[in-house]
């Protein structure tokens, strides 16, 4: 399918949410680059669209691939490359179904998302400067992505009506145009308000519709705000572990931390299925742990045995 002249490719869009909306690394970029360049050389030598391949084609794909040989871990490469590269289309609505769904992948650990501590997200949370229009814009972003999980990508579509700060809700548009409710924190509806009522102004001028505009009063793109994060994060030090993804999981996991149900962190999160949510029961391990050694009778009997027993227990 050939780009329209104001439209990236498929391939590009999918590049550019990879790099600017998962902070995903150049090595990484650079490796989908050249797994999915095989796959449209393929596309362009049996004239096919990748916005209309199905199944059989793209096995017919794979299968060529695996007969010039490599090893085993390389051809799961390219069709891990290849789901991701579907499952992005399918989220943006550019296909109905995604022809990589039903491929097989070795069988593998579950890769852990990387998240802050309480304490490096207040770091960062201060990191704007207050005093000037664009840092009670940074403020205000980078609270509400931590009170609500979201996307970066449905940040920079927030419109201003969408935004209902009395209530201490938005409403957001979230992948396949899936409309959710997401509550924020008493914290974030003060820095919204603050940018609302001296940051906004200076930069939209006059009353622009989307809630959040960079210094020419544009909506904020997916790269800009990739930058700005990552620029509050090299002040404070978390500049190599910070992606918008990684605020998103952080709000995630402190959550399931402190007890929160995956069913309502799955609504909050906007995941169509509860298996992508449950991967944050892993990271709370921890505090399970902690939980169960301090409140199961055992587990606290065995620390006092261990120094003699209890008084009266036989030795």
């Amino acid at each position: 399918m050939a780009a329209s002249p104001s439209r990236p490719s498929p391939l590009e869009q999918f590049l550019q949410y990879a790099e600017f909306e998962r902070g995903l690394s150049a090595n990484t970029i650079a490796s989908y680059r050249r797994e999915l360049g095989k796959f449209f050389a393929f596309l362009g030598e049996r004239r096919l669209d990748c916005l209309r391949l199905d199944e059989a084609g793209l096995v017919d794909f794979i299968r060529r691939e695996g007969r010039r040989g490599g090893a085993a871990s390389s051809q799961a490469h390219l069709i891990s490359t290849l789901r991701s590269f579907y499952r992005f289309l399918l989220h943006d609505d550019l296909v109905d179904a995604s022809p990589a769904a039903a491929v097989a992948l070795p069988k593998r650990w579950a890769r852990l998302p990387k998240y802050l501590t309480t304490e490096e997200v207040e770091r960062l949370l201060e990191a704007p400067d207050a005093a000037t229009p664009r840092g009670l814009r940074d403020r205000a972003i980078l609270e509400l992505m931590y009170a609500t999980g979201l996307r970066v990508s449905e940040v920079a579509q927030l419109k201003a009506a969408d935004v209902y700060l009395d209530e201490g809700f938005l409403r957001v548009r979230g992948k396949g145009g899936k409309e959710r409710v997401v509550p924020f924190s008493s914290a974030a509806r003060s820095r919204l308000q603050a940018y609302l009522e001296a940051g906004r102004p200076a930069l939209a001028g006059g009353g622009a519709e989307p809630m959040f505009v960079n210094r020419g009063g544009a909506p904020f793109s997916r790269q800009g705000l990739w930058k700005m994060i990552k620029g509050h994060g090299g002040r404070v030090g978390l500049a190599a572990r910070l992606t918008p993804h990684v605020l998103r999981h952080s709000f995630a996991t402190h959550l399931v931390e402190r007890g929160a149900d995956l069913r309502s962190v799955q609504m909050l999160l906007g995941h169509s299925s509860i298996t992508t949510t449950e991967i944050y029961t892993h990271l709370a391990k921890d505090q399970l742990k902690r939980i169960y050694d301090e409140f199961h009778p055992r587990a606290r009997r065995k620390g006092k045995e261990s120094k003699g027993g209890e008084p009266g227990s036989p030795r």
